[in-house]
């Protein structure tokens, strides 16, 4: 009548030899429950020992020895590291349940790299009530996943050992060069050295979110800042050239590149330190198409402003300065919202992540879009007015009408002004300069930049724009050159090359 106790006994005594076996910090109790449920699983093909050494070899299997050889697949993974960041609670709907979920995602790292470790429900409540802080050394069991900025792990159990050392420093300040994808609660400063406007956008769940953007940059780099919702306001209310600290910002990636997140734990503050900012410029003269560089120089001219309608209905404007530095000159279009920068001659700027590109005449142009940041080092000092007697720069050439004279390669000079002919009221907007007084009849073969694709097409070739009748298909953006005859202002193309 014993004997199912003593088969009861050996099975027990086997469980408890495997579990001694195990090199994963397991308890004895967490093992039997895990055999329990594993039994359950398999549906009665496997005895309680057979479990076991499944159990066994699924938690040996999955032991790693440092945060990088975390990845996605595995079932379930048993690690070490240090906590660094701690975002904020967050609550959600879930389908079918009428209490909220919560989430707290908790940075940790190790000598081989940070992950991002995902608190659920009661756990992220203690997390949020401070049962784990920054600095903790934590062993976390859970399942690795392909997040949207990496590798996450959704927490099954984390314990804080007091015992164990993982040998990674915290920051009190972070520079450009040490931040990477993950990290949070980072403090940086920098310069100031761009800001744009606050954007709005509708959420999932119909409410409306805002955001802005800001460039910084110390000695070691720049990165762009994105403030969200309240924190948006800082664009508008700070200006180019402080020096100013993130604070509790996050790091996330875009596109390929790093940006430092900031929501509503963090903060962006002027302050009286000044960070140096030395940015790394290619010579204009050693600019190749198809790059994204750094520029700097001294813009030597500066065209009107021009609006036009792109193909979507909405307006666009473009600018286009031309800078030198002590190597050769290029000509660069700011679109958008950067055609609104105040850049005169004689001002000192530094262009960063513009693209070069194939300009008019085979010369190489730049664009600085979104993406680029214009900064002005050292703006020039207003000079007196000049008479007219005493004309200087583009108005030197410009003669009494200010007329255009022809160049070699069939393109056109503007001079300053428009002289006493007529300008088409069709141009890319209504503050457009440079635009010359043609004769109808006049035969004329015009290469520029497509700044409208609607009816007419005009094209701008950094000094001149020009309204254009076509049937041709042409892009925004696009350099096409022109040959036909003027009518009313306007060139009546016969071909578009």
């Amino acid at each position: 009548m014993r004997r199912p106790d003593l088969q009861s006994d050996t099975i027990m005594g086997a469980i408890e030899d495997i579990h001694e076996d195990l090199d994963a910090d397991v308890s004895l109790e967490e093992f039997r429950e895990a055999v329990e449920a594993k039994v359950e699983q398999m549906g009665g093909l496997a005895d309680e020992e057979t479990a076991a050494m499944l159990v066994a070899h699924e938690l040996d299997d999955e032991e790693v020895e440092g945060v990088a050889d975390v990845e996605p697949g595995m079932e379930e993974v048993t690690f070490l590291a240090k906590v660094v960041g701690v975002s904020d609670l967050r609550t959600f709907e879930r389908d079918g349940d009428d209490e909220d979920g919560r989430v707290i995602n908790v940075e940790v790292a190790d000598e081989s790299g940070s992950v991002r470790a995902a608190f659920w429900d009661q756990q992220a409540q203690a997390v949020d009530d401070g049962e784990i802080e920054v600095g903790d050394v934590l062993r976390i069991k859970g399942r690795p996943k392909e997040g949207l900025n990496g590798v996450e792990v959704s927490v099954d159990r984390a314990e804080v050992d007091d015992d164990a050392e993982v040998d990674i420093d915290l920051r009190d300040t972070y520079r450009v060069e040490d931040l990477s994808l993950g990290l949070s609660d980072v403090d940086l400063r920098g310069k100031l050295l761009d800001t744009d406007s606050i954007r709005t956008f509708d959420r999932d769940d119909g409410s409306q979110g805002r955001v802005s953007n800001l460039v910084v940059g110390d000695e070691t780099g720049r990165i762009r800042v994105t403030l969200w919702d309240e924190r948006a306001d800082r664009a508008e209310e700070l200006d180019p050239g402080v020096s100013v600290e993130v604070v509790d910002g996050y790091v996330r990636e875009r596109d390929g590149d790093l940006e430092l997140h900031v929501g509503d734990r963090g903060a962006v503050e002027v302050i009286d330190e000044d960070v140096e900012y030395v940015p790394d410029t290619t010579d204009i003269d050693d600019v190749e198409i198809g790059q994204t560089v750094d520029l700097a120089g001294v813009i030597r001219s500066a065209d009107s402003k021009r609006t036009f309608e792109r193909d979507d209905g909405s307006e666009g404007q473009v600018r286009n300065v031309r800078v030198q530095d002590g190597t050769g000159d290029i000509r660069v279009a700011l679109w958008g919202e950067k055609a609104d920068l105040d850049l005169g001659p004689g001002d000192e700027v530094h262009l960063a992540d513009v693209r070069t590109e194939d300009g008019w005449q085979d010369d190489v142009e730049a664009a600085a879009n979104w993406r680029s940041t214009v900064t002005v080092v050292d703006a020039a000092a207003p000079e007196p007015e000049e008479t007219d007697d005493d004309a200087t720069g583009l108005d030197a050439f410009a003669g009494d009408g200010g007329t255009a004279t022809e160049d070699g390669d069939g393109g056109t000079q503007a001079g300053a002004g428009a002289g006493d002919g007529d300008a088409s009221d069709d141009s890319a907007g209504g503050d457009a300069g440079g635009i010359t007084a043609r004769e109808d009849g006049e035969s004329v073969s015009f290469t520029g930049t497509v700044v409208q694709a609607g009816d007419p097409v005009v094209l701008d070739d950094g000094e001149e724009t020009l309204a254009v009748e076509t049937g041709a298909d042409v892009t925004l953006g696009q350099e096409v050159t022109a040959r036909g005859t003027m009518r009313d202002g306007r060139l009546v193309a016969d071909e578009v090359l």
